[in-house]
């Protein structure tokens, strides 16, 4: 192995990760002083900023015409997002859904996720593709900035909690603009050390860069979402966690590759394999969420092993179909006929019991509301 690309494949991704906290806490504090309410903060500033290695790294990787790693990067990293992130916080404690989440986030990161799958029908994400996926990313953000005008108090406390009270001393402002310039020039920098060492590493391994991107790249680069969500899991902030990984997804595909590929000239390119396999995984992935996000506003802890085993089965079958190995078309034959079917089952019987207890609840209110009049009746009685 090529030791002088790894050293640069680390140093970048060490980079990337103090960058990218850097820049959140700046911009987070710089943004409460010139009068941006907290909640349009959390849910731009602080949920993107964690994105901000996906979005620099492709950023170099389209100037160096690596359009298969801008790929695999948006696409590995929503997966890993989903599966391993919300596995692992889901493995140290059960984690609690908002219903707003449930019923406007997550069904529009599906949407998402199906527009990126026409968009790359023709076997790439041209200019035109990219304004289109920009602007749903403003029209996001000014749903979040309508959604700040219902702000409460206990947000804005934990607002501060996190970051602290809203300072607005000059040599604060000073502070945190230079906080946000060096975050800037170290995700500059790391993105162009990362990406170097990592098409250094495939060469030397004769793997793919689209592979490289959806794994090392994309788990590197979903390290701050690693670390912000395993933190609020510990710390009991479970719906953090949640929100965190579902914001970072609809950023990766509406800002990062929208982004990315008005820059890049020719558009980005999508190879036969991520419009076979990789992408159908991505919308798969997000589509099941839903029954699971629905059932009970929790992710059980077996649920987060479940999604644990599922990336860990991903990663095999990258490793095998990269390698050609002999047990590739076996593997197949079982993920196919057996483990993703009885998935399907399962989450199907998940939502029957969920419908069925709603209804069950229902009917004891219901039952519940009149039992007092009719004591009262007997009562009179």
């Amino acid at each position: 192995m090529d030791l002088e690309a790894l050293v640069f494949f680390l140093a970048g991704l060490t980079l990337l990760i103090a960058g990218a906290e850097i820049l959140v806490r700046g911009s987070s504090r710089l943004s409460s002083v010139v009068g941006i309410s907290p909640v349009v903060i959390g849910l731009t500033v602080v949920a993107f900023g964690t994105s901000s290695p996906e979005l620099a790294i492709s950023f170099h990787a389209t100037l160096s015409g690596e359009p298969d790693i801008v790929l695999g990067n948006v696409v590995g990293s929503n997966v890993f997002n989903v599966l391993f992130i919300l596995g692992i916080s889901a493995a140290i404690t059960p984690l609690v859904i908002a219903q707003k989440l449930v019923r406007i986030e997550v069904p529009l990161m599906i949407g998402v996720s199906m527009l990126l799958f026409f968009l790359a029908l023709d076997g790439k994400i041209g200019r035109f593709d990219g304004v289109l996926l920009t602007c749903g990313i403003v029209g996001y953000c000014l749903f979040a900035i309508r959604e700040s005008l219902r702000e409460s108090p206990a947000i804005r406390a934990e607002y501060e909690k996190k970051f602290g009270p809203c300072n607005k001393r000059i040599s604060q402002v000073f502070l945190n603009i230079l906080l946000v310039g060096l975050g800037l020039a170290m995700l500059t920098l790391g993105s162009r050390w990362l990406l170097k060492g990592a098409v250094s590493l495939a060469e030397a391994m004769g793997v793919s860069k689209l592979v490289i991107g959806l794994t090392i790249i994309a788990a590197g680069t979903s390290l701050p979402e690693v670390a912000t969500s395993v933190v609020a899991s510990i710390r009991g902030e479970r719906d953090i966690a949640v929100g965190n990984a579902v914001g970072s997804n609809l950023f990766n595909i509406l800002a990062v590759l929208g982004l990315s590929s008005i820059l890049a000239p020719d558009g980005i390119g999508v190879a036969p394999s991520a419009l076979k396999f990789d992408i159908p995984v991505m919308i798969v992935v997000s589509i099941a969420c839903l029954p699971i996000f629905f059932t009970g506003y929790q992710i059980a802890r077996w649920e987060g092993f479940l999604f644990l085993a599922y990336y860990a089965l991903y990663i095999i079958y990258l490793f095998l179909e990269t390698t050609k190995h002999s047990a590739l078309p076996e593997y197949s034959f079982v993920m196919g006929f057996f483990v993703i079917p009885l998935t399907f089952l399962t989450l199907a019987i998940l939502v029957f019991r969920a419908l069925k207890l709603k209804r069950v609840s229902k009917v004891d209110g219901a039952h519940s509301q009149q039992s007092p009049a009719g004591e009262d009746v007997s009562r009179n009685r």
